[in-house]
């Protein structure tokens, strides 16, 4: 099958000349004939003096659903009472429909906005709020979509639409089914190895191809002393069709070859940080983005939690061997993370730059994923909670980096899933008072914009009530995981 962001040259104009505001909108279309037909229709008519590239469009295709949330609270709701209504408003039943969709085979929850589809990482801190909400049935089907496609496609990508298929984004499965499994038993991590073993082997693939003169193959990285990370890839090398007008604009102003920026740019994508300037070498220059020379110490921290799971889950089974297997790659991977990662001068976790042998310099937050799988010291949680308390925290939660550069994954833009992460990581370490702040200035944030707006948001400004900015499109309102995160956070004592 063919899909609209294949068609070439009709898929390359109306993306470059800006016949919609968002570049997402047409590869989300369906096409109301056989793409064939519509090419080969404007070939003929593009040259003719009365052709209209806009009605061209509107006459050959349906555009998708409106990009905003219509639902509306009662103004005298509770912000709980908001979130637990726009669940059922944010779900969406299986379909099957001629378009860059791909079909799921049960009921799923979208974030909500211009994000039409399921997607990965998002979909665990959605679940945390389905969890309090006792929405047990919506996380039971989320796991089994995801595994549906760990089947059909190997990897869970980014979303479920064609052109995300060449990446994916942070392994978060392993935790959405132990989450599963604390309401439904732990025979949930047997019936779900099968589908953890297919995800570990899509991040780990390329093991096997290292050698000295590759030390780097898809997503797996050899390092100094032999240890093996991961980085984040994704297996194209051509503009993102969703943003396809932004990568050509920024491949003019870049040095690197196309392909090279395109792949860098995929891969932040995959990293679900896009973008930051984590992923840059100079901190305000876009174009400078090398995200696949570096090791990212979130998706390490996931990696290892998947190893471990995997590891607890062969024990169930009685396997004794693999339970052995998968504990020493998930110590091996820890002791990486620590060697590579940990700044003991600067007190903090950085990423690491595999090319330069160098730690990368931005503090970001997700120096808290050590902290939230339990990797850190009980000394460097605390320097990190340090760290945290005083350049990070604001009056609005935690920022995401120290750097203002307009990118979204920057200051000061604070984001839903890292606010949780932060928060359980430090409870993990019985630091609560830094805990208690982070909630209480986070919960503040959503419920000063919700009375002021009606509105849960993707992201918020941290540092001052107003918008919050940057990034290829306005913030999107719904919002999944910020409902997510919002009920299960005042359900946690801190």
């Amino acid at each position: 099958m063919k899909y609209i962001h294949e068609l070439g040259l009709l898929f390359e104009t109306v993306q470059l000349q800006n016949v919609f505001s968002d570049n997402k909108t047409f590869p989300d279309c369906t096409p109301k004939y056989a793409l064939e037909t519509i090419r080969e229709k404007f070939l003929n008519e593009k040259t003719l003096p009365s052709f209209n590239l806009k009605n061209f469009v509107n006459a050959n295709f349906h555009l998708p659903e409106n990009h905003s949330i219509s639902h509306k609270t009662d103004e005298n709701a509770t912000i709980e009472q908001h979130i637990e209504q726009l669940w059922n408003v944010l779900t969406r039943q299986p379909k099957q429909e001629n378009s860059s969709l791909i079909a799921l085979p049960y009921p799923y929850v979208v974030p909500g906005g211009r994000f039409r589809e399921v997607y990965y990482w998002d979909s665990f801190f959605t679940m945390l709020g389905l969890q309090v909400s006792g929405r047990i049935d919506l996380i039971q089907n989320m796991v089994d979509n995801f595994s549906y496609l760990l089947d059909k496609i190997g990897h869970i990508p980014n979303g479920n639409r064609a052109y995300y298929v060449g990446r994916s984004q942070p392994p978060f499965y392993a935790l959405m089914v132990r989450l599963l499994s604390v309401e439904k038993g732990e025979k949930i991590l047997l019936d779900y190895l099968p589908y953890l073993e297919k995800e570990y082997q899509f991040w780990m693939s390329g093991k096997e191809e290292l050698s000295d003169k590759s030390k780097a193959v898809r997503r797996v990285v050899s390092m100094e002393n032999g240890a093996v990370l991961n980085r984040y890839w994704d297996e194209n090398d051509s503009p993102r069709p969703e943003s396809y007008r932004e990568d050509i604009e920024l491949s003019h102003k870049s040095d690197q070859k196309p392909s090279n920026l395109f792949r860098n740019l995929r891969a932040a994508a995959e990293s679900g940080w896009d973008f930051s300037s984590r992923w840059f070498r100079e901190e305000n220059a876009f174009e400078s983005i090398h995200t696949t020379d570096i090791i990212p110490v979130d998706l390490n921290c996931l990696l290892f939690y998947l190893e471990q799971t995997l590891s607890d889950a062969y024990l169930l089974k009685k396997e004794a061997k693999n339970a052995v297997k998968y504990k020493v790659l998930a110590q091996n991977r820890k002791e990486a993370i620590q060697k590579y990662c940990w700044d003991e001068t600067q007190c903090f976790y950085f990423d690491y730059d595999f090319v330069e042998n160098l730690p990368k310099k931005p503090f970001t937050l997700a120096s808290a994923f050590p902290l939230f799988f339990g990797i850190s010291t009980k000394k460097q949680a605390e320097k990190v909670a340090d760290v945290l308390a005083k350049k990070f925290l604001k009056k609005g939660g935690l920022l995401t980096t120290l750097s203002a550069t307009r990118q979204q994954w920057d200051a000061p833009n604070g984001w839903a899933p890292l606010q949780w992460v932060a928060f359980k990581g430090l409870l993990n370490y019985d630091i609560t008072k830094l805990a208690q702040s982070i909630k209480e200035n986070w919960g503040e944030r959503n419920v000063e914009v919700y009375e002021k707006t009606g509105k849960m948001t993707e992201k918020y400004n941290v540092d001052a009530l107003g918008e919050a900015s940057g990034g290829e499109y306005p913030n999107q309102d719904g919002f999944g995981w910020t409902n997510g995160v919002y009920l299960k956070m005042f359900a946690t004592k801190s």
